[in-house]
C-alpha cells in the first residue's frame, strides 16, 4: 500500500469554506422555469435574511452544506417536496419559493409549537433515499420519515455523546444488499461530520452519481465496497469517483409482528 493512500482519501473530502451566496458559481441552467425561480428565491432569502452567508442559513435551518450548495448552483434537483420542506425548516411563508413576490424578512418568533422540546434532539432528513443494492439517484425527499425527535438521554445511550443539532441526519435505506444489518425501508442515522474514510465501517457514500449505504474496507490493493448480504459481490472502488457523505451509526426499523 502506498504510504500516502490515506491522505489521498481524506484530502478529497475536506469541507470547503462557506461562501457568500453571491460567490456560489452557477451552472448553465437546464431547469424548468419553476425550478429556476426556486433557486433564485433561495438566493434572495439568504441574501435578505442571512446577510448573503450560507453558513448562517445552514446553522439556522440545519440543512447539509453540500446540499445547499447544490440547490444554489444547479447541481441538485429542486422538486416540490424539497421546496415545501425547505420553506418549513427556514420558516419561509408558504409557497415562498414558488412566488415572484418581493422578499420580505420574517419576524423572529420567540417560541413556536413546532420547536423541539427541551431534552430532545431533532434529526432532520438528509437528502432522500439511499440504495442498498443498486444506488439511488436522489431526486426528492422520501416518503418514510422526514423528522425524528429523540430524547437526549437515548441519543447519548446509542452514540456515547450528544451531537450538536444538525450533525446527525436521517436517511431511508432502500434495497436488499445490507440485509440483515439494515432492511429495506429502515431509517438510518448518518453522522454528516464524517466526510472521509475513517477506518473500516458503514458509510453513506456517493459513487458515480448514486447514493448508497455500504461498508468500506481498506485492503492491500485498495478500498472495497462491501455489502452485508453475501449475495452481493464486493468490489474495489475508484477513489476519484467516491465521495463519503457520512458515517452510518444507528438504524431504526419498521417490522411487522
Amino acid at each position: 500500500m502506498h504510504e500516502d493512500y490515506h491522505s489521498v482519501i481524506t484530502s478529497q473530502h475536506l469541507l470547503v469554506n462557506y461562501r457568500k451566496v453571491s460567490e456560489t458559481p452557477r451552472m448553465p441552467s437546464t431547469d424548468a422555469p419553476i425550478v429556476t425561480l426556486r433557486r433564485e428565491r433561495l438566493r434572495a432569502w439568504i441574501q435578505e435574511n442571512h446577510a448573503g452567508t450560507q453558513a448562517s442559513f445552514v446553522a439556522a435551518v440545519g440543512i447539509n452544506q453540500g446540499e445547499l450548495s447544490g440547490l444554489l448552483n444547479g447541481k441538485k434537483s429542486f422538486g416540490e417536496k424539497k421546496a415545501r420542506s425547505l420553506e418549513a425548516a427556514a420558516r419561509m411563508p408558504d409557497g415562498y419559493l414558488d412566488s415572484a413576490e418581493p422578499v420580505t424578512a420574517m419576524p423572529v418568533a420567540p417560541v413556536l409549537e413546532t420547536e423541539t422540546k427541551p431534552g430532545y434532539l431533532r434529526l432532520q432528513l438528509y437528502e432522500g433515499a439511499a440504495g442498498m443494492g443498486v444506488g439511488v439517484v436522489n431526486q426528492d425527499f422520501p416518503e418514510v420519515m422526514q423528522v425524528m425527535e429523540v430524547a437526549e438521554w437515548e441519543v447519548r445511550r446509542k452514540l456515547g455523546f450528544l451531537p450538536k443539532p444538525g450533525r446527525i441526519q436521517i436517511i431511508t435505506g432502500r434495497g436488499p444488499s445490507m440485509r440483515p444489518k439494515i432492511e429495506d425501508g429502515d431509517i438510518v442515522w448518518i453522522d454528516t461530520s464524517v466526510d472521509y474514510f475513517d477506518g473500516d465501517d458503514y458509510y453513506l457514500i456517493s459513487y458515480d452519481g448514486e447514493t448508497q449505504i455500504k461498508m468500506l474496507q481498506k485492503r492491500i490493493d485498495g478500498l472495497y465496497v462491501v455489502s452485508a448480504n453475501p449475495e452481493f459481490k464486493e468490489w474495489r472502488c475508484d477513489i476519484a469517483d467516491l465521495a463519503v457523505r457520512g458515517k452510518a451509526l444507528v438504524h431504526a426499523g419498521f417490522r411487522r409482528f
